[in-house]
């Protein structure tokens, strides 16, 4: 496979992207949360100094093709030459002591129909604790389209359409390319502090996953940009050809059938992780904390409380996440294979079903305690209005059901703490959210006297 893959690349014709033209940092004219919005749109809530890190946000300016593209088959350029100014916003250590030498290009997020940073929102803590260069890149109409709305003064001069000519995001690949050059890129002036990049990896969340699928597939033989690709909660099928990382992180929401899968080879892997929903609860806290910093409503959340069932659910997707990231930077690195995980189960393929147990939990999948020792029904699955779809459900047990499962608060903790010490071992989730995790169950009144 792999002299076949060789001689499919060498054949291809490159297509090499530029490097765009930089300014910035973009200075601030107000502070927020301000009704000038004279700031950065998603300007973080967290305490980045505290972490030793600084938010900037730059305008990059060049050209781009436009592609044809076909599933699983390397593209080839339509046309050239068409002019895009974006924007990025980098979060990164403030010195080369604590920096990991692993950039984060994130594809925002634009099904809210404004950029949404879902990557960050999950592994923003994991990034900045390990070391994490992380970059948002504005690269569809949609999002530069919110930003111009949300302050003409400051984004009026985003165009990523050029000039209206180019109306099917045709622009977004290599504008996703064009970052991930940038960041390695020492020609000055750079976005990276000078910090020294020795891996670039891109992940996208979603709508923006798809589209991250149909790049690698179709545009990165072109021009291998990138070292690793993660797909969250999205992504078609993936070429077994490609010389490149490919990971997929799926909710229980994300994960359409067995008819769907593709088996883990060298260089793909896909995690399941059961009770987990493709919008949760840690995206809705960093929904609700950016909207008072943006001076607006919080994005997708109005329809919460017409949803079926309590949205949202509370298994830390996050913690799986922020293991992947390390696993993918080794992988890379040093060629050292992540672990392959138990999918979830179906009792139907056709038409799917995700199997469930009596109180309605999925079964198979990573399981972390929150869903393997279970204090109420978490799910991927919701009906109702707007997004309900993608939030997923949340359920406590009564005090009742659960004075029956966990006699006494010892039990339960040694529960938790059997069932995470083993995904530790097994690689799913790392030291600290481990031990997060344990003390939460330590702190609970769970099987407490009453």
């Amino acid at each position: 496979m792999f002299a076949a893959a060789a001689t499919l690349f060498a054949a291809a014709p490159k297509v090499p992207v530029p490097v765009p033209t930089v300014t910035g940092p973009i200075a601030w004219t107000a502070q927020p949360p301000d009704a000038s919005h004279g700031y950065t749109f998603n300007h973080t809530f967290l305490d980045l100094k505290q972490a030793g890190y600084v938010e900037e946000e730059f305008f990059i300016e060049g050209t781009a093709n436009q592609y044809k593209m076909a599933p699983e088959t390397t593209g080839s350029v339509l046309d050239s030459g068409h002019p895009y100014k974006t924007r990025i916003v980098v979060r990164r250590p403030n010195s080369a002591h604590k920096f990991n030498g692993t950039a984060i290009v994130e594809w925002t997020n634009v099904t809210g129909s404004r950029d949404l940073e879902m990557d960050w929102f999950q592994s923003s803590e994991h990034f900045m604790r390990a070391g994490y260069a992380w970059i948002g890149v504005s690269a569809q109409r949609v999002g530069v389209d919110a930003l111009k709305a949300w302050s003409p003064a400051r984004y009026g001069s985003l165009d990523v359409t050029d000039g209206g000519k180019v109306g099917t995001d045709g622009l977004s690949y290599d504008i996703m390319a064009a970052v991930g050059e940038l960041v390695r890129s020492t020609a000055k002036p750079g976005v990276m502090g000078g910090l020294k990049v020795e891996r670039v990896i891109a992940t996208g969340h979603s709508q923006s996953a798809g589209r991250l699928a149909g790049y690698v597939n179709s545009i990165h033989p072109l021009n291998p940009v990138f070292d690793g690709v993660i797909l969250h909660g999205g992504g078609g099928r993936i070429r077994t050809d490609l010389d490149v990382k490919v990971w997929k992180m799926l909710s229980e929401t994300d994960v359409r059938g067995p008819a769907a899968r593709q088996d883990d080879t060298g260089d793909f892997r896909t995690w399941e992780v059961a009770g987990t929903s493709h919008v949760d609860s840690e995206s809705i806290r960093h929904f609700t904390a950016i909207a008072k910093l943006n001076a607006t409503e919080a994005a997708n959340g109005a329809a919460a409380g017409q949803c079926d069932k309590p949205p949202y659910s509370q298994v830390p997707f996050r913690y799986v996440f922020d293991s992947a990231y390390d696993h993918m930077v080794r992988w890379i690195k040093d060629g050292t294979p992540p672990p392959s995980a138990p999918a979830i189960e179906f009792s139907s393929a056709t038409p799917p079903v995700i199997a469930r147990d009596a109180n309605g939990i999925a079964q198979g999948g990573i399981r972390l305690s929150e869903e393997a020792v279970p204090t109420g029904v978490n799910t991927g699955q919701n009906t109702g209005a707007g997004f309900c779809r993608l939030y997923g459900s949340h359920v406590d047990f009564d005090k009742e059901k659960l004075a029956a499962l966990y006699p006494s608060h010892k039990e339960y903790v040694a529960k938790v703490k059997e069932v995470t010490e083993k995904n530790l071992k097994a690689g799913y989730i790392l030291k600290q959210d481990a031990d997060a995790t344990i003390q939460a169950a330590e702190r609970s009144d769970i099987g407490a006297a009453r």
